[in-house]
């Protein structure tokens, strides 16, 4: 994905209509006794003048690291773009030299994620670009019934998402209507006209399936389902991607519309509900909730909670402990602070943040997060600076995240 993925009619849509969304309300939450705290970082690979971005990490049965990200002269229009991957084994201090993991030759490949299932079988999600625009994606998955060893997995199948959602025009369309009559500002002629577009795309079947792709992991539910969050650019709305057979059909579930919600990270309540959290695209600059109650077939109204989001990717994790923990860019505007934030209620409050960014200027963004199963949290980051780009790496333990 693009720094700045949303279209015009996006961004100053959502700039004039969107600003009064909603704010979860706050109650207090536990803090958990801190001992002996440790955290250490370093880059997956040196500074790199192409552009490295969008990584996924997964833990290997073996307790070693893979991470991807694509890289490549630029991202939906350069038709260079590869997934690249890297290796990091128990013990080892330094990430294996990146190896190729796919290149669809002359398309561009764009963001990553990863998943392990219960038999220990890996999966690569990521969109291939059609025809150099986000509107033309298509979500792919490779798999390695073997992801260990040195180098690339050994992939043994390759698919392609085919996603069918019901038509969900008509839902759409009335809530974009109620929008435009809300807003509290003239609506300039020129964004009418992109307005205008968006409605006549919305009953399109060809736009209703095409451009979903992936940017978070997957997440596996307790009753064994699987739900890969998507999103697309066309409409700046949400969707999942929901297999009950560990991965080998995908359906769609009922999109998660709220003109400006994408990129979502899905984590379980003990009560069965889950909870979508997803990037601002558009003017409310805080992050965007939404709740299913029936594992992730239907979703309920998309609001914003207190945490604050420039328009920029996050992740989230529920621990073995039972904490929640959001990794997210905490500003209203830039991407130079990467915060990560503890829950101790299940989402409902965020009290306590830790940073593993702050600086002035550079780019720290498009987090991934899992914890291990020795209970350390490992992210993984798009790092941009003035002499370059990378991934970069923290491992840290939940006594340095609650001190």
């Amino acid at each position: 994905m693009p720094i700045h993925s949303s279209t015009s009619l996006q961004h100053s849509f959502l700039t004039l209509i969107a600003g009064s969304l909603f704010l979860f309300a706050i109650e207090p939450a536990d803090r958990i006794v801190a001992t002996e705290p440790t955290i250490v970082s370093e880059l997956v690979f040196p500074l790199n003048s192409e552009h490295n971005h969008a990584p996924g990490i997964v833990e290997l049965e073996d307790g070693s690291l893979l991470v991807s990200w694509y890289r490549g002269s630029g991202e939906r229009k350069a038709d260079d773009v590869r997934v690249l991957g890297s290796r990091k084994k128990p013990g080892d201090t330094e990430w294996s030299e990146p190896f190729l993991m796919v290149d669809t030759p002359g398309f561009p490949d764009g963001n990553t994620c990863m998943h392990v299932d219960r038999k220990g079988r890996l999966s690569l999600f990521w969109p291939l670009v059609l025809a150099n625009t986000w509107e033309s994606c298509i979500t792919q998955q490779l798999v390695s019934d073997s992801p260990l060893g040195t180098d690339c997995p050994k992939w043994v199948r390759r698919e392609s998402l085919w996603l069918k959602p019901d038509d969900f025009s008509p839902k759409a369309l009335a809530m974009l209507d109620e929008l435009v009559q809300n807003s509290k500002q003239p609506i300039p002629e020129k964004l009418l006209q992109e307005i205008a577009e968006v409605k006549q795309r919305l009953p399109d079947k060809l736009f209703q399936r095409l451009g979903w792709q992936p940017r978070c992991k997957p997440t596996t539910l307790s009753s064994g389902r699987i739900l890969l969050p998507l999103y697309t650019d066309t409409f700046s709305i949400s969707i999942m991607a929901i297999s009950d057979d560990e991965g080998a059909t995908w359906r769609a579930s009922q999109p998660l519309i709220g003109f400006g919600n994408i990129q979502p990270s899905v984590l379980e309540r003990k009560d069965g509900s889950v909870v979508a959290y997803m990037r601002e695209n558009g003017f409310t600059q805080h992050v965007r909730v939404c709740e299913s109650h029936d594992g992730g077939e239907t979703w309920g109204e998309v609001t914003s909670s207190e945490l604050p989001n420039p328009g920029s990717g996050l992740d989230a994790v529920r621990l073995a402990q039972g904490p929640w923990v959001l990794i997210y860019n905490d500003t209203t505007r830039g991407r130079n602070r990467l915060a990560v934030s503890l829950s101790n209620d299940e989402g409902r409050t965020w009290p306590v943040t830790r940073h593993l960014e702050d600086q002035p200027n550079g780019s720290y963004h498009y987090p991934a997060i899992i914890q291990s199963r020795d209970g350390k949290l490992h992210a993984i980051y798009s790092y941009f600076v003035e002499g370059g780009k990378s991934m970069k790496h923290a491992q840290f333990d939940l006594e340095w995240l609650n001190p």
